[in-house]
């Protein structure tokens, strides 16, 4: 007898986009790239596309690496200045350029439905802490969420 693999129907998400703010480093803990590589997996398993920082390293590079290999569309906002640092080699899918950090942060908040962060550095807390100060002061009603 044959063993028959069930195959499981995509979970639905009322999300299409998630930006995750991480770092463009692989963190001191394996477990945080770990982290990385699951998020990605899952948001590919919910039919998710991807909003993050752009970078190709780092918890940043294993997110979208992970999503990208999903085969879901992956959008890399960077501001221009940070492309020399935190793009090395290769990065995939869509990388839109911007002028500065504030222009970063705005145009993955207009992408994203929601928001999660990941570990990171100050970098992260800052976005993280601003989508939140959004929220709070009505600019936005997306969700936001950690993952460690």
């Amino acid at each position: 007898m044959e063993n028959q693999q069930q195959h499981q129907p995509p979970k639905k998400s009322r999300f299409r986009r998630v930006c995750v703010f991480c770092g463009s480093s692989p963190g001191k803990n394996p477990n945080y790239q770990h982290a990385a590589i699951q998020l990605g997996k899952q948001l590919v398993e919910r039919n998710i596309d991807l909003v993050y920082g752009g970078g190709s390293i780092g918890l940043m590079g294993l997110v979208s690496q992970a999503v990208h290999d999903g085969g879901r569309h992956v959008l890399g906002v960077i501001p221009k200045t940070l492309m020399p640092r935190e793009i090395t080699g290769e990065t995939v899918g869509e990388v839109k350029a911007v002028s500065g950090m504030h222009q970063r942060k705005a145009e993955m908040a207009r992408q994203a439905d929601a928001f999660i962060a990941l570990p990171g550095g100050y970098g992260t807390l800052e976005e993280l802490l601003e989508v939140i100060t959004w929220a709070q002061l009505g600019i936005h009603d997306k969700p936001t969420g950690l993952r460690s």
